[in-house]
């Protein structure tokens, strides 16, 4: 085996064991590749949960101490050159790597009853994001027949993005995404459960390589069956992250994202009378001078507020989270001088 036919492999020659990429996680085990063939992995204590290496996902170039026999043991995460983060759902904020070093991000909607705008806007935000380049892909094409209204409707929301409508069942559209599918390029499948994720990686293969499941007669979605992210090779040197349907895609950082997903409604920030201009009935806003003029969609303008607020909020409660443990380390260092002087 060829590490090489997995990627782009970073520079290493200065560092300890071998190089490998992530293919799969199961919680705190890990599949890799190698030189030396597929294998299990796990941290090594000392290093990520004892240091500060960042812990890998899947797509992750890592160095390995191999070993023939037993899990080889991972030990260092080299740096990535694209990562898709969002929020892990819960009260305490932390972003969660859903994969890295990728070269396309599908963004994955069914044209049957999946498709919904605004949902793809946040998929878009988090996709430019990531350092990657996002493509939209509309799942079973052949399910709706006025996808042209939706085509249109993706295209205008994602502006500068290439749109396709594809089917993995007739193979409508699939020739469009060779581009995409060169040997060594990495893409990651993303979108809500059931939009037919598997299906594609089957079709693009040419072959069942991703268990699916039918679609449901009551609502027409697709049953979930991806149960944790995997990195696939297609049979022309591709390399595909398949990863399972997501409920929620909280924001992570996203002011690059929502520049580039957004650049019809940031072109008219700054440009108000007022600096502190709230963009509700003071004279001189420029953005609702554009709504009015039609030159901007009230809708696009809602979308910013909603998510430029979700991820202020998100840096905010970071913020406090960092102060909260500076107080908690101040508190300790004096314990520790009390302690001594007594």
């Amino acid at each position: 085996m060829n590490l090489n036919d997995y990627g782009t492999v970073p520079n290493t020659e200065t560092l300890p064991g071998i190089p490998a990429r992530i293919t799969a996680q199961h919680k705190d085990r890990y599949e890799i590749v190698c030189d030396r063939g597929a294998a299990y992995a796990r941290l090594k204590t000392k290093e990520y949960y004892l240091g500060t290496e960042r812990f890998p996902t899947v797509g992750d170039y890592v160095m390995v101490n191999y070993l023939e026999s037993g899990d080889s043991q991972i030990l260092a995460t080299l740096p990535r050159r694209s990562c898709f983060l969002r929020r892990e759902p819960g009260p305490v904020p932390r972003d969660q790597a859903v994969a890295a070093n990728f070269d396309y991000v599908m963004i994955l909607q069914s044209l049957n009853q999946d498709f919904n705008p605004r949902r793809l806007e946040r998929y878009l935000t988090m996709a430019w994001q990531s350092g990657a380049v996002p493509v939209v892909l509309l799942t079973k094409a052949d399910l709706a027949p006025s996808r042209g209204r939706c085509l249109a409707q993706a295209e205008e929301v994602a502006p500068g993005v290439n749109v396709h409508a594809v089917s993995a069942h007739t193979g409508f559209g699939l020739d469009a995404l060779a581009p995409y599918l060169e040997p060594g390029k990495t893409l990651v499948f993303l979108g809500s459960s059931g939009v037919g994720k598997s299906s594609l990686v089957n079709a693009l293969a040419g072959e069942e390589i991703m268990r699916v499941s039918g679609i449901r007669e009551e609502d027409g979605r697709g049953r979930h069956t991806t149960t944790h992210r995997q990195l696939i090779r297609l049979p022309g040197g591709a390399l595909v992250i398949d990863t399972p349907g997501m409920r929620e895609l909280g924001m992570a950082e996203a002011s690059e994202g929502l520049a580039d997903s957004f650049a019809d409604v940031e072109r008219y920030l700054g440009k108000c009378r007022f600096s502190d201009c709230r963009h509700l009935r003071e004279p001189g806003c420029a953005i609702r001078a554009a709504i009015n003029a039609g030159e901007l969609d009230p809708a696009r303008w809602e979308s910013w507020q909603k998510l430029h607020a979700e991820a202020e909020s998100r840096e905010e409660m970071l913020r406090r989270k960092r102060e909260w443990a500076k107080g908690v380390a101040k508190y300790s260092r004096q314990r520790e001088k009390e302690r001594f002087r007594e």
